[in-house]
Order: C-alpha cells, then structure tokens, then sequence
C-alpha cells in the first residue's frame, strides 16, 4: 500500500517514495527542556509516533530511523539555571526525564535517536564552518550571521517573498548585520553562561543551526521526512533548509538534499482560545496523565487530522472516554475469544496511508468493535486479532480490558466494590429496590460507575475528576 502525504514545500498531497526503503530517515523537532510540556507540545509527538508506527509496518522496524532531539542550549535555559544557582545540565536532565517519561504514558514509542544539541557541538561548529567557506555566513563582532540574500531559494516553505519576510519578521536590529534579516549561527555567551570553542571566539550557537547540524551528522543528508509544528515553519524550518543546503552545496540550490518531504501539525487550542500563560489556559501533559489515562490523551489528540486545528475542551477528553469505553467493553467482552494472528485491516491502513487520517483510521476501530460484538463464533477470534493489530498502529488498545476498566482501583477498593455488586445482584433479584438504590448511591460515592449489561454488570472507576 503506498503512503501519499502532504508535503508543505510542494504544496499538494505526493507519494511518499524514500530515498532508500532499506534505511527510512524521519527528523521531528523535539522540547526544549527547561519547563513541563504542554498538551499542545505533544500534538507532534503523538502525530509523528503514529507515522514512525506506520513506517515501520510498511518498511520493517529495522529499516526506519527516527530522531527527535532534544534542545538543552537556550536563553530561557540559562535563565533558569542562573536563577536557581545551579549548572544547566541539572535543569536539562531534570526535564528531559520527565519530558521522556510523560510522552510515554501517552504511548509514544522512544525515537531511534535522540541527539541533544550539548553532544553535538563539534557538528554544529563544523557546519557553520561549511557555510562561511561556502559564502553563505560571515563573522563579524564574536558573532556569525546567515546571509539571506546569499541564498535565492529562502522562503520556499513558508511561501514568502524576502521582501514580506523582512516587513513582518521580528528582527534583531544589530549594527554588525549586514542586512536585518540575517539570523544568527553562533553568538558569544554573556557572563554566566556556558560556552564552547570555535574559530570565532568562545559561545554559543544559534537555535535553527541546531538541528540542521544534528540532522546531518546522526541522520545523514538528505533525510526523507522532516516534521513538527505549524508554527516552525517560519522561521526555524525555513532556515534550516537554507543552513542544510548552502552548508553542502554552496550556491547550488535544492530544498530537497536537505529534506524531501516536511509535514507540519496544526495549532492546538484551548475553548477556542490560543494556549497562554497570561490567559492562564495553558494545560501541561504532566498534570494531565495524573487525571485521566494517557491513551484517552493520546485518542483525543488523534481525532482530528493532524494538519488541521484542534480545540481541546473537556467535552472532548469526555467524549474520548467513552469512546475507548465502548472499544475496550468489546474487548472484555471478548475476553474469552481465542486469539489468531492477523493482520491490520485494509481500512485502517488506507485511512493511515492517506496523508494520516487519523480519524478515518479511528472510525474504523469502532467498526472492528461493533462486527465483533455482533459476529458469529467463528469470525470472532478473527475480529479480535484485526482490532489489536489495528489499534497497535495506532498506539492503542494494547492493555488489559479489566485493568482499563478499574484503573486507579486498589486491591481494597476492586474487594469492596465486588461485594457491593453482589448484594446489588440480589436486592434486584429479591425486588428490593430501595436497597438495590442505595448500594448505586454507595458505589457512586466511591466514584464507580455501574454499567448494566446483558451478562451481568461491570464497573469502572470514574476519571478525569
């Protein structure tokens, strides 16, 4: 099945063909690590782990390479260290292990590569090397500078004129530009900072040479897939091409020796409104996971299509609910349903294959849950494999359907509730009524929902309190 994605620099939807099928590169810009993420931070991770799943069901796990770095060099870094009297390296450890760990509990699979910008200095000083031998940067004042208009092709991505870009973009005005567009490859570091050598005075690079310099050295150039937000489109991608091209080539342009094809996620918000720290809506994954389960997270952040915008509200973390609710009831309910070996649907992997519709493929899950609610005994064990084989793609559905029903419930509590339960069972059967109602009224004050079905009833605990 051929994948066919939307690639940002063509503008229009292409088949995704690699460069080497035997060795399939993907580059996602990844945290930077001196605060928690936010559940819009994680759009990307989520998006892209789903492409990483499905690039390796379509090309082997052993033939794709996946690396999302991890930025440990940055101004709000330094302040954070400054502020709290301590070495960058305690703060970026600090977040990158929880970043690491809350990025798991929404079931993404850990990149093949993680490169940090720290352990890649020495690339970052050789490519900066390239572009000034090359005539696309020049050193002036401890500083080295991109020349723009050394490089025809800027602006390709975001669609830009230099012109337009020169009007709108929030320059550095600096008297050592030689033009205010101009962007900065490597600054000296100011007191307290950390530094590294280089041919042009002790400091510190630039945030767009980061990536292009750990993209060429741990993925090699070009790579076939580069994501990440919408909102890095301009003018951290845009510059990256410009850094990854003219640092090979010199003055001969093409996008496409750098990445061959970019995908970008849409914007998150939040009741409509854009995420911010003054509107104080901004909602961080770490909190997040400690009230509702991570696959409903990760659910709720797959069911729009991952180029378009999503509101993220309460009634969707609801609605989520319920729906992995009804896919994991109809696997309990299946419980007993021999497994087989079977593979993805066709469905599913159209959805996927086409530029990711996530939704489809999600929509196609619920299709697999209600034939197998409804199937004869024969089609079951079948039904059943196809619906785990496919919510494995989408890096769901792989607990245990009890557990999912009971999360947060202790030994004590699950003993508690099952006593309840039966003498809820026989108040029913002894038409006693009263006392039936006031065993509900005791499970739900220990914040369980009954569910009545036609084989007896099944409870959960309530979440997302």
């Amino acid at each position: 099945m051929k994948l066919k994605i939307n690639d940002t620099l063509k503008r229009e939807k292409t088949e995704f063909v690699p460069k080497n099928p035997e060795r399939v590169t993907m580059y996602v810009c990844g945290p930077t690590v001196y605060n928690y993420a936010h559940i819009g931070n994680a759009r990307p991770v989520v998006v892209f782990d789903v492409l990483f799943r499905l690039l390796r069901a379509l090309y082997g796990e052993q033939h794709v390479v996946y690396a999302r770095n991890i930025t440990d060099v940055d101004d709000k870094i330094n302040q954070k260290a400054i502020a709290e009297g301590v070495d960058i390296d305690i703060i970026t450890s600090k977040f990158a292990d929880i970043y690491n760990a809350d990025m798991k509990a929404l079931g993404a699979l850990e990149p093949t590569l993680q490169p940090r910008v720290t352990q890649n200095m020495n690339a970052i000083v050789a490519q900066i090397a390239a572009l000034v031998r090359n005539g696309h940067a020049y050193a002036a004042e401890g500083h080295v500078l991109f020349d723009v208009e050394s490089y025809k092709a800027y602006g390709s991505l975001s669609n830009r004129s230099l012109d337009d870009m020169i009007a709108g973009a929030r320059v550095e005005v600096a008297p050592y530009k030689k033009n205010p567009q101009d962007f900065v490859l490597w600054k000296p570091s100011k007191p307290g900072e950390p530094r590294w050598p280089s041919p042009w005075g002790e400091g510190r690079p630039g945030w767009h040479i980061e990536c292009s310099a750990m993209i060429e050295a741990n993925l090699g150039l070009p790579i076939d897939i580069h994501g990440g937000g919408h909102d890095l489109v301009f003018p951290h991608h845009e510059n990256e091409i410009a850094q990854g091209v003219c640092a090979q080539h010199g003055h001969s342009h093409n996008e496409e020796t750098y990445a061959r094809y970019w995908m970008h996620n849409g914007f998150l918000t939040m009741d409509s409104e854009k995420m911010s720290k003054s509107i104080g809506n901004v909602q961080l994954v770490h909190e997040l996971i400690k009230h509702f389960p991570g696959e409903v997270l990760r659910v709720a952040l797959l069911s729009a299509h991952y180029r378009a915008p999503l509101d993220w509200t309460q009634d969707l973390l609801t609605q989520t609910h319920k729906r992995l609710d009804g896919l994991y009831g109809a696997l309990r309910r299946a419980a007993d349903v021999e497994q087989v070996e079977a593979g993805v649907p066709d469905a599913v992997l159209e959805a996927l294959c086409d530029d990711l519709s996530t939704p489809r493929a999600l929509a196609e899950l619920s299709v697999l849950a209600n034939a197998l609610e409804t199937a004869e005994a024969a089609d079951k064990p079948r039904l059943k494999a196809q619906l785990l084989a496919a919510g494995a793609l989408l890096g769901v559905l792989q607990g245990d359907a009890d557990a999912w029903f009971k999360a947060g419930a202790d030994d004590d509590l699950t003993a508690k509730v099952e006593a309840l339960l039966v003498a809820r069972k026989e108040a029913r059967a002894a038409k006693n009524w009263a006392e039936a109602d006031r065993i509900r009224d005791e499970l739900n004050a220990l914040n369980v929902e009954v569910m009545d079905g036609p084989t007896g009833a099944t409870w959960k605990v309530k979440t997302g309190a």
